[in-house]
């Protein structure tokens, strides 16, 4: 994607959804974290699902902690590796009680010292709740990223470390946001919703799925 590109992509996506905001659901920074580490392999649909029942009984680390794993294995048996995932839950909650006094901690070193919390999950932490400009690269962000041009990258952190040099620093806290709603529902992976898609001209990729989209539609017709 051309530098002369970047700024009227956002600037796109901004107007199509002015607030962004994850789709996790949540009203503490404590549920944000217990989400987002729990939201690894799963969908956001699924790990709400999950959380209604659990934050209803244990939305702060102390009553997380008594729930014991056991018990939080309970309530998120439906999410994919539940087991480890109410391990590290439980061993986190220890930790933010004994080290932090039953607070999120506000830096990338402390979070990421946390059972199950990686970079990612610190950058989703980070930028949701602390307002802080980081980059969560997930599978929709890398393919995104990769797709369009904006940022390509071998790996996570490549394509962070280059949507962290591209994105103009207006649009930086919220960018997150719009590139995972952005794959998540047109720029989806077997076959981007291009048709539909409003920064579609701005794409390195565009005439590449438009030709496949014609030539499927001509197959099938």
């Amino acid at each position: 994607m051309k530098t002369s590109s970047i700024e009227p992509f956002f600037a796109i996506l901004k107007a199509a959804n002015p607030q962004p905001n994850t789709e996790l659901e949540y009203t503490n920074v404590f549920e944000l974290l217990a989400a987002v580490l729990l939201s690894a392999q799963a969908t956001d649909v699924g790990v709400n699902k999950a959380t209604r029942r659990l934050f209803a009984v244990a939305n702060t680390p102390k009553r997380m902690l008594d729930l014991g794993v056991e018990g939080i294995e309970g309530y998120i048996k439906t999410i994919g590796l539940y087991r480890n995932k109410a391990r590290n839950l439980h061993e986190t909650c220890r930790i933010l009680i004994a080290e932090h006094g039953g607070q999120v901690p506000r830096t990338r070193e402390a979070l990421e010292a946390l059972p199950g919390v990686g970079r990612k999950t610190a950058n989703v932490v980070l930028n949701v709740a602390f307002g802080e400009a980081t980059m969560a690269v997930d599978t929709h962000i890398f393919r995104v990223s990769n797709r369009t041009g904006l940022a390509p990258g071998k790996n996570p952190l490549e394509v962070e470390m280059g949507l962290l040099k591209r994105v103009p620093a207006g649009y930086m806290v919220d960018a997150h946001h719009w590139l995972i709603l952005h794959g998540r529902y047109v720029c989806i992976a077997r076959r981007p919703l291009c048709e539909q898609c409003a920064v579609a001209h701005l794409c390195d990729s565009r005439n590449l799925f438009t030709t496949q989209g014609a030539d499927i539609a001509q197959a099938t017709a």
